[in-house]
């Protein structure tokens, strides 16, 4: 699948547009350019790499930005929300009082890790001590493990127990440090969908003289003296390219 635009199988779609539905959408629905489906639905960690390289680009220029209300899990058939709050994490129901103590000292531990500094090991190994040990360290219970696992870390599934645990730390650090930029949830989205980020590019790019190759199929990477050159499509090629990027999986 190709889409003869800047976004790939970044694009957002306007429904009434993608599926060719007769009229007009009811006036209550508010506006269409607000209503986008992307293809591949994805949330930016507010201080994650991609935010980061697009504040250096300047890239954020050309984009704006919403921070997603809130963080949502799921258990034992019913939905909440993920603390974001002090408050909110006194009162909430995901783990008990005692717990809630334990799980402090456990995020105050992470906040400090620095794998550089042996003070703040606790001795823990970062490259050998398994995740689980480290949760038994601080007497952290199944439903702790599974929270902090899947809706911190972001981990699909609980491999990560018994791997190092430096990544997993890793992962913590990234949510709460996002987290505290904007207080409601560590989640950013483009106002108009996933679509924005390539367009931004392009638009920068082209500041800079940068050519976009839009549906192109890709017949030869051209190399030089062990360096890439240039592009080969349809026959022609274009020279001199620094930088390619590609939009799709």
């Amino acid at each position: 699948l190709k889409h003869v635009s800047h976004d790939g199988f970044c694009v957002s779609l306007q429904l009434y547009k993608r599926f060719s539905l007769p009229g007009k959408p009811s006036e209550s629905m508010g506006k269409g350019r607000d209503w986008n489906v992307d293809l591949i639905p994805k949330f930016l960690m507010a201080n994650g790499q991609l935010v980061r390289m697009l504040l250096i680009t300047k890239v954020t220029k050309y984009l704006d930005f919403k921070v997603i209300e809130g963080s949502y899990v799921y258990k034992k058939g019913k939905i909440y929300k993920v603390p974001s709050t002090e408050a909110e994490a006194l009162s909430s129901s995901l783990m008990g009082l005692f717990e809630k103590r334990r799980f402090k000292n456990f995020l105050q531990f992470v906040a400090k890790y620095d794998p550089e500094d042996p003070k703040t090991m606790e001795g823990i190994d970062p490259t050998k001590t398994p995740m689980r040990d480290v949760f038994a360290k601080f007497s952290l219970g199944q439903d702790v493990m599974d929270f902090t696992g899947h809706s911190l870390a972001l981990h699909r599934t609980d491999d990560y127990l018994d791997q190092p645990c430096l990544d997993t730390i890793k992962r913590i650090k990234l949510y709460s440090e996002s987290l505290a930029m904007h207080g409601k949830s560590p989640y950013l989205y483009p106002l108009y969908g996933l679509g924005e980020l390539p367009q931004g590019f392009a638009r920068l790019s082209a500041i800079y003289g940068g050519t976009y190759m839009l549906n192109k199929p890709i017949e030869e990477i051209v190399v030089e003296d062990g360096k890439v050159v240039g592009v080969k499509s349809e026959g022609e090629v274009s020279i001199l390219l620094s930088n390619m990027f590609e939009f799709s999986l």
